[in-house]
């Protein structure tokens, strides 16, 4: 089994603003980590160039009116209409390079999709990728082009069965609708609860419509889920369903806002139970191209990718961090810390969480497994 790590200095040149909560330092740190621990050998792991995506790439999904507005923003100066198409001040700001940035994660994450599907690889992680709001003529979420969705495009265009499991803590809304009505890519996003969290979607009863009825799955969880709760979802939903689908290929969102500390949510995962869901996606996936996602507390991002990158490549890192990124976190303001969080004892609310999961899979069980024999 052979593994392709897919990054760019250059994505640390853009920057959404100095206040947005998306920093893309984390993805330099992230990768620091890794070299720091060893794990990006040219000798044994393909380290693939990045090449931007092409306009015609784009328009596979999006209108041509909306790439239009994306190539204008690129000059990081707002303008009349922009608002039309999700772009403006706030969750989606219009900064320098807009759309040179979002063509090099996309490319990124169609690099790591070639790989895979050329038989490269056997797993591909591209930790830019995962923007997964984009809509074909919106942006959404700080996502400006939705690159899983082009990464499953090309995956179909090649005949292959697709699976798509995010784990972001937000709902995969973009690659939900895109897909919503075929049978050919089957959708699972585990994620909080629509009701207490953007984007206020993913709720049990969105199953697809169509051909595609039965092929959108949704998990939501109650704020104060934990690494065992979390566990018991995956266990119970997306290991019967993708036994039964039989995918070639799995494209998985990696999003690591489920973390405990997050700042933009509520769920309460730590280090240990992230790990065991990844775990499980090794043994499950034939071919796995893995994307990065969510993530707002720099240092979790950096080590929960780190220790996913471990697993891809069956490498388990010592628990103390290398001295050089010790150093480099204490100039960040963060203390001493270990790669691995210590799991806490559960909180109050995982009462009202578990209880939630439980009614959540019941309703899955009655009405989704069924349509698949289950």
């Amino acid at each position: 089994m052979r593994q392709a790590f897919v990054f760019s200095d250059e994505m640390l040149s853009y920057h959404y603003g100095p206040n947005h909560p998306l920093k893309t330092e984390r993805l330099g740190l992230a990768r620091d980590l890794m070299e720091a621990y060893g794990l990006l050998d040219e000798a044994r792991h393909l380290l693939l160039d990045v090449h931007r995506a092409e306009t015609e790439e784009l328009l596979s999904f999006h209108t041509e009116d909306y790439v239009r507005v994306l190539r204008r923003a690129n000059e990081g100066v707002p303008f009349p209409g922009m608002e039309d198409y999700g772009i403006g001040p706030g969750d989606n700001p219009v900064f320098p390079g807009l759309y040179d940035w979002s063509c090099l994660v996309t490319g990124a994450s169609l690099e790591a999709a070639r790989a895979v599907a050329e038989g490269q690889v056997d797993i591909a992680f591209s930790i830019g990728g995962g923007l997964h709001h984009a809509r074909p003529s919106r942006a959404s979420g700080f996502c400006y082009v939705n690159d899983p969705v082009l990464v499953i495009q090309e995956l179909l265009r090649r005949g292959l069965r697709v699976v798509y499991v995010d784990i972001d803590v937000h709902h995969g809304d973009g690659v939900q609708w895109a897909f919503y009505e075929t049978d050919r890519v089957l959708t699972i996003s585990l994620h909080q609860d629509g009701r207490t969290l953007f984007p206020g979607t993913g709720f049990v009863e969105e199953m697809g419509r169509g051909a595609g009825l039965g092929y959108s799955v949704n998990v939501p969880l109650w704020p104060g889920t934990d690494d065992w709760l979390y566990l018991r979802a995956f266990d119970e939903v997306v290991v019967p369903l993708v036994e039964m689908f039989q995918p070639d290929v799995a494209v998985t969102q990696l999003g690591v806002d489920t973390f405990q500390g997050d700042p933009l949510a509520s769920l309460d995962l730590t280090t240990q139970g992230f790990v065991r869901v990844v775990e499980r996606m090794k043994r499950l996936f034939p071919r796995w191209v893995a994307l990065g996602g969510g993530g707002y507390e720099l240092l979790n991002v950096a080590r929960a990718w780190t220790l996913a990158w471990g697993v891809m490549i069956g490498c388990n890192p010592q628990d103390e961090l290398p001295e050089q990124v010790i150093k480099r976190l204490r100039q960040m303001g963060y203390g001493r810390s270990k790669l691995r969080d210590e799991v806490p004892f559960p909180c109050l609310r995982r009462e009202y969480a578990e209880a939630a999961l439980e009614s959540t899979l019941q309703c899955i069980r009655r009405t989704l497994f069924p349509l698949h024999g289950l």
